[in-house]
Parts: structure tokens; sequence; C-alpha cells
């Protein structure tokens, strides 16, 4: 976090950026889905194939 003198309020940012904001960008998405999908084919593997 920047330090700021005592007395002078930090400029406020344009926009409050979080865990939604994150969650919003394609590639992080694109990502998740990937996984996401490998995951439900090996749990669909176990249920069904072993």
């Amino acid at each position: 976090m920047q330090e700021t003198p005592r007395g002078q309020v930090p400029a406020p940012t344009s926009e409050p950026r979080g865990c939604l904001f994150a969650l919003s960008q394609p590639p992080l998405m694109i990502f998740l889905g990937v996984v996401g999908c490998l995951l439900l084919a090996a749990a669909m593997h176990d249920l069904y194939f072993l």
C-alpha cells in the first residue's frame, strides 16, 4: 500500500477492482472452464468405467 503524508487523503481510484472483476476476464474464465471440464470428465470416467 502506498504511503501518503499525514493530513493528505489519497486520490480515489476510478473504480474498485475485486474478485468479481478478476473473474470477468475471458482468459481466466476459459482456463477455469477447461479445468472444470477435465475434472468433470475424470469424475464421469471414474463413475461409469471403473
